[in-house]
């Protein structure tokens, strides 16, 4: 193989080894993002479901 086929098949490689890199660096921000939601998401559950039996509560006989 000619250095002049090897010298593209490089600057691919070094594309997608680029991309991958930058692939991987978005994906760990959206993991990151979907651990944060998850997180919110269990406090705002809480949170209703506290609001919702308060008054529950109340209502019992003392």
């Amino acid at each position: 193989m000619s250095s002049d086929q090897r010298n593209p098949a490089r600057q691919v490689a070094e594309r997608l080894a680029a991309e991958n890199r930058s692939l991987r660096g978005r994906l760990a921000d959206l993991e990151a993002q979907v651990a944060r939601l998850q997180q919110e998401n269990a406090s705002l559950t809480a949170a209703q479901a506290a609001a919702l039996l308060e008054p529950i509560e109340e209502m019992q006989p003392v």
